[in-house]
């Protein structure tokens, strides 16, 4: 914000009024919101893209970097060695950046270098194709990359939507209006929001619950030789299969039912109820 100010300045014989400019910071809580989007889908999946413009009713300062592929089921990998980015381009429009590892790093590139004169007070992850309830949120870059923003001390939203839907339009209104919320609220500090919408039809649609992780919709099955030849070395395809039985309460349950979960996930994994029952074990160094 720029204010000019009258300052009068007397002289022996002169009156000299000056204008003098001076730049006055905004206050860090008066600014825009700023988002980083990401993905594990790539920087030209629908649901980014999605995303992005419905997001774009929250704030203006909006962000887009992503893999420059598809990096789905990478979790929190990370790409050794030189990283490329590029913009990706639409016509005349820019969809974002794009970088040439996973999902995280897409984050850790923008948050450390595109936020260097100013920092991302958000990232928000997805829209992935496909859900990422229950046990396989470990597996999910869209999870992974919200993660990699929490462990850099950035909030984090990572939103996923049933495979078979393939309209974002819903997920991606829902997402805009839980940021608005987070504006009021205050947001989560070292916890990422996992959402999972189980519908592109708002009708279809029961509700929303906050609920814990739990089950795990997609079972590794088998992996199924897909060649002729003796012995192990082969070539395989893994076979997973899509369960229905969950424990009432858990997030896989709720969606399942045609729920909107939201599910607040930690960084840290510590199991502190076995700390103590470890220390009981009576384990000591080997020669001490």
């Amino acid at each position: 914000m720029t204010r000019q100010i009258a300052v009068r300045t007397v002289g022996p014989s002169l009156l000299v009024s000056l204008f003098v400019v001076l730049t006055v910071a905004t206050p860090e809580s008066q600014r825009p919101l700023r988002i980083l989007v990401t993905n594990d889908d790539g920087i030209e999946s629908v649901g980014i893209q999605t995303l992005s413009q419905a997001l774009r009713t929250v704030t203006d300062d909006i962000v887009v970097v992503a893999p420059d592929g598809n990096r789905s089921g990478s979790s929190h990998a990370s790409a050794p060695g030189l990283l490329t980015v590029r913009e990706f381009l639409d016509g005349d429009q820019s969809l974002g950046f794009g970088v040439s590892g996973f999902p995280a790093d897409a984050v850790r590139f923008g948050l450390l270098e595109l936020g260097r004169t100013r920092g991302f007070d958000l990232v928000v992850s997805g829209i992935n194709r496909g859900a990422n309830v229950g046990d396989v949120a470990h597996l999910s870059g869209t999870v992974g990359a919200a993660m990699e923003a929490v462990y850099l001390g950035v909030p984090a939203i990572a939103v996923s939507q049933e495979a078979s839907a393939t309209d974002y339009q819903v997920s991606a209104a829902f997402t805009a209006d839980l940021v608005e919320a987070l504006t009021r609220q205050g947001m989560p500090q070292r916890v990422v929001l996992s959402v999972n919408v189980p519908s592109s039809i708002a009708s279809e649609i029961a509700g929303v619950v906050a609920v814990p992780m739990g089950g795990s919709y997609l079972q590794t099955a088998a992996y199924e030789r897909q060649d002729n030849t003796l012995g192990v070395p082969g070539l395989y395809r893994l076979r997973r299969e899509r369960r229905s039985d969950f424990t009432a309460g858990t997030d896989s349950h709720a969606y399942a039912e045609g729920f909107i979960t939201i599910t607040p996930l930690r960084f840290d994994w510590t199991a502190e109820a076995m700390l103590s029952t470890i220390d009981g074990w009576g384990l000591s160094v080997p020669g001490q």
